[in-house]
């Protein structure tokens, strides 16, 4: 069993694992508009056979050119050029078909006259940028398509601006990465996973769309990579150097600047296997950070890591109600006030990810009180608020923390900044009951199981900041379907990579028997490697982390169950809670 790292190589294990056979009138034929050829695999993978597009057939029938329309898109490598000639004049000069991308199962067609529908089964949508949108809305999933004739021939007038293609075909050719742009204070970096199709122009892909973040981002993240004339390309070398030849237009950036642009071309071009470095030009001319050669490691940067490079990797817990750290097996007293050896009367604690402060609530819920790790000759707890029912507060990468009381009116979110704390209006979170409530590393996503008439939600949403990084506002969290999650329980969540969490949840009592699961945050569809294990015997909670150098676990009353290889570490002697990693 093995678990899918955010910096795992494509090929991997990063494709989707969407391999429902797909039928209907707009399926594939075997012999019909789109013919492929054998393509040979390299040293990686095995490409995706090329598929040619054929143009519509004269006096073809308006169920032919719609037909043939849809098998054009399917072109590989993509091209658009033969299926716009299934369009009226008008349309195809209109039509946009980089906006979206709908996948879909299987479709039904009906045509009336010179009109026909598709209705679309298990479809669903990306984003111009390759963002994973989730399922189409129903009202959505038909497809209605007007033709008239130009010339004596049928041609559709409204197509959808969307390259439209099976899920088959779309997991065979797509793969999913991280973009990796910067908090808008340029502190850290914060990943946005996409689709984008493989193949050769691969880098050249990834480079371009880091150029503009695009208004989804806006408020979230920035890029540093200059606005530069037509022309980038990423060729590779055979000894595995890109060359990032960003267009002129644009002058060098500052060192800074630079270190954080070269930060975010590492970082994403890094998940490409063929590639261990990197230079890179402006208008022609090779840009240097002082002292360097101007050749830069794909894995150089890592003081900008999402998951925090000063992040503590060891565990917290309470022992007894007493503070401890450590290894698995070798949990010890921690050195400040909360690790003294009494019982501190605390059902939780959480710690910072320097591990300097912890923040732990009290054993009835309604207060918080902070004290530090290290030893302090002037070190004491305080409380620093109070409550109804207290959830364990969580820490993002500015030292802000996050609590989340719920109330008799439901949910109240708040983040203490300075000397207190301020209430946050979090959509389709805040006023209803929540079991837990997380925010990522990079303080640019929040993930909440709420409790619902029909069960447990998943929700995710992401938070926005001002230009000092002050947060500003939530935006609406949008429901993530967890498979076999319908009208139950989810008993935890934990960070597994700064864009994916893992999800504990019960599935017998009797015996008792527990599943853990990866869900990305986006809700696109698990990758192949990613952790799904079932745990026998009752497990309380998750402790994982974003960082992937750490190991996840299952937490018991007894011990820890690591949950990549399934072996069992029992808890030295005392009552242990509340064991997590940092954040």
């Amino acid at each position: 069993m093995t678990l899918t790292r955010h910096r795992a190589a494509l090929g991997v294990g990063a494709c989707l694992t969407l391999v429902l056979l797909v039928s209907g009138c707009v399926g594939m034929p075997d012999e019909g508009p789109v013919h492929e050829s054998d393509a040979s695999p390299d040293s990686s993978e095995a490409e995706a056979p090329f598929a040619d597009a054929v143009p519509p057939r004269p006096q073809a029938p308006p169920a032919d050119i719609v037909d043939g329309f849809l098998d054009a898109m399917s072109a590989w490598p993509i091209q658009t050029d033969v299926a716009r000639e299934f369009l009226s004049e008008e349309a195809a000069a209109a039509w946009k078909p980089d906006r979206a991308t709908i996948t879909f199962d299987d479709a039904l067609s009906e045509v009336s006259g010179s009109v026909a529908t598709i209705e679309l089964s298990d479809a669903a949508r990306l984003d111009a940028a390759g963002a994973w949108e989730g399922e189409l809305p129903e009202d959505e999933r038909e497809l209605r398509f007007d033709l008239t004739t130009e010339d004596g021939e049928y041609r559709i007038t409204n197509p959808p601006d969307a390259l439209v293609v099976r899920d088959t075909w779309f997991a065979e050719r797509y793969v999913q990465v991280s973009l990796y742009f910067f908090d808008r204070t340029g502190r850290i970096l914060v990943p946005e996973p996409v689709f984008v199709p493989r193949g050769d122009q691969l880098a050249s892909n990834l480079t371009t769309r880091l150029l503009d973040p695009g208004e989804d981002l806006q408020g979230i993240s920035r890029t540093y990579l200059p606005t530069v004339d037509a022309g980038l390309s990423v060729p590779v070398s055979d000894e595995g150097v890109a060359e990032v030849n960003l267009g002129g237009g644009a002058s060098t950036p500052d060192a800074d600047d630079l270190a954080r642009m070269l930060a975010q071309l590492g970082w994403t071009l890094g998940q490409v296997p063929s590639i261990r470095a990197f230079r890179v030009s402006i208008g022609g001319e090779e840009v240097r950070l002082p002292g360097s050669d101007g050749e830069y490691d794909v894995n150089e940067f890592v003081q900008y890591d999402p998951a925090g490079q000063d992040a503590n990797p060891l565990l917290y817990g309470l022992r007894n109600g007493q503070l401890v750290y450590g290894e698995p097996d070798t949990l010890a007293p921690a050195a400040g006030p909360l690790g003294e050896e009494v019982d501190h009367g605390l059902r939780s604690v959480s710690v910072n990810l320097e591990a300097s402060e912890a923040v732990g609530v009290s054993t009835d819920g309604t207060s918080l009180v902070r004290a530090p790790v290290r030893d302090d000759p002037e070190a004491r707890t305080r409380t620093i608020g109070r409550g109804t029912d207290l959830l364990p507060p969580v820490w993002d990468f500015t030292g802000r923390l996050w609590m989340v009381d719920n109330t008799s009116s439901g949910a109240r979110i708040s983040y203490r900044e300075g000397g207190g704390f301020r209430v946050l209006r979090v959509p389709g979170v805040s006023g209803r009951t929540v079991r837990s409530f997380l925010v990522s590393r990079d303080a640019t996503r929040y993930v909440a199981v709420v409790r619902g008439a029909d069960g447990d939600q998943l929700r995710a949403g992401r938070i926005l900041v001002d230009g000092q990084g002050g947060v500003a506002e939530a935006r609406p969290s949008r429901r993530i379907q967890v498979e076999g999650v319908d009208r139950a329980r989810i008993s935890g969540i934990a960070w597994i990579s700064p864009t994916a969490v893992l999800v504990l949840r019960p599935v017998s009592q009797d015996p008792p028997l527990f599943e853990v699961r990866t869900v990305a945050v986006d809700g696109a569809p698990a990758a192949a490697e990613a952790l799904s294990t079932s745990v026998g015997g009752r497990v309380t909670a998750l402790a994982a982390s974003a960082d992937d150098s750490t190991t996840p676990y299952g937490v018991t009353s007894g011990g820890l169950v690591d949950l990549d290889t399934g072996a069992t570490i029992p808890f030295p002697e005392g009552r242990f809670t509340s064991v997590d990693y940092v954040g």
